[in-house]
């Protein structure tokens, strides 16, 4: 690669708060810190309305990639093909078409290198989502996946070739925090993000009513707006129903749920306070969450339900494991958790340890040495 590179994003991007935006902006501004480098975005549209998309230094936005529009898929391949290095996020969800798959006509059309990034990988995918994953892959020059159970999966499930599947790790921002410590504080339980179905927040508040009548009894705080695709099409019906079932089991003086959107010093503060953080999601197949991956860079004991980026993260004591729709197991990982203080101190210990290994300025230096050795010199 040259001395000074570009690298080219194609990505939903700040305003819209989804995973991806979040990723992409992370990522970006970690690759450009020193100034050696720039950066351009692509945005890709999801429907949903953000207003204009955010810029910081060394990063610029050139251009919104539409649901079929032709022309916009033509112009977004110009401005990638302006790069040394073409980086392109996927979710089947972001891009227009079936099952997303109008992101193979802007991955046909690319002339520059080009590294995919897959957030989802189905362990059972229907006929179209298989065909769909498999040509992203076949189109890309190389692949990258956060874990390795979805490596594995790729390689022997998808068919993709070992040799172009690269594993580089979610990045974190190092938070590190401890729980406050009074006399008369109760115990917190965390959740945050972006909600709607599938995050699985009404086994949490079930876990919470199977607790019984232990003490001290822990408070169950869900921090997050509403998903603004959810909100588009079914509005807070989600979050309705979770505050009826927290009325109807008799919880309100044990749940606590927030739907303001938490800026990152609010939302550091809240983590910090959190003794454990819950993640009882529906989804088999996660094959990223970012919000797993900042509790534990946080040193915080996480319950979490089997899917695959927490089996893959929460050994070595980092956490507890629960079944999907399980609320008496959530219930008693709550309260060995809580009643575990080796626990506590090994998943602080560990997080400590390893700050600095998936930090986003390692994890931007592992994408850049990729790049290096794609791109022509």
């Amino acid at each position: 690669m040259p001395l000074m590179a570009r690298f080219g994003f194609l990505s939903t991007y700040p305003p819209t708060r989804c995973g991806l935006a979040t990723f992409t902006a992370a990522l970006a501004t970690a690759m450009v810190r020193d100034g050696r480098d720039d950066a351009v975005v692509v945005r890709v549209d999801d429907m949903v309305p953000a207003g204009p998309a955010l810029t910081t230094p060394g990063v610029r936005f050139v251009g919104d990639l539409h649901p079929g529009d032709a022309a916009g898929c033509a112009a977004a391949v110009a401005q990638l093909d302006g790069c040394d290095v073409a980086i392109v996020q996927h979710e089947y969800g972001i891009y227009g078409g079936p099952d997303g798959d109008e992101v193979l006509d802007v991955l046909e059309r690319l002339s520059v290198a080009t590294i995919v990034v897959l957030h989802t990988v189905p362990a059972d995918p229907s006929p179209s989502q298989r065909t769909v994953l498999r040509r992203v892959a076949e189109l890309a020059d190389a692949v990258v996946v956060m874990t390795r159970t979805t490596r594995t999966l790729l390689v022997d499930g998808y068919g993709v070739s070992a040799s172009r599947v690269h594993l580089i790790p979610h990045g974190v921002d190092p938070w590190i925090a401890t729980p406050i410590a009074t006399p008369s504080r109760r115990p917190v339980v965390l959740t945050w993000g972006l909600i709607g179905p599938g995050k699985g927040i009404e086994w949490g508040i079930r876990g919470m009513a199977c607790l019984g009548r232990s003490s001290p009894r822990p408070i169950y705080r869900v921090l997050g707006q509403t998903h603004p695709k959810v909100l588009r099409e079914q509005g807070e019906q989600y979050r309705m129903s979770l505050l009826a079932l927290v009325k109807a089991l008799g919880l309100t003086a044990d749940v606590q749920i927030d739907g303001r959107y938490q800026e990152a010093a609010e939302l550091a503060s809240q983590v910090g306070q959190a003794d454990l953080v819950l993640l009882p999601y529906d989804s088999v197949d996660q094959a990223t969450s970012g919000v797993l991956a900042e509790a534990v860079a946080a040193g915080k004991v996480v319950i979490a339900t089997r899917f695959p980026h927490a089996v893959e993260l929460l050994s070595d004591d980092r956490g507890l494991l629960v079944g999907h729709r399980r609320p008496l197991e959530i219930a008693r990982a709550i309260t060995a958790a809580l009643g575990d203080t080796r626990r506590a101190a090994a998943a602080l210990a560990q997080a400590e340890s390893s700050a600095a290994v998936n930090s986003w300025p390692q994890i931007a230096d592992r994408y850049r040495a990729l790049a290096s050795s794609m791109a022509p010199a």
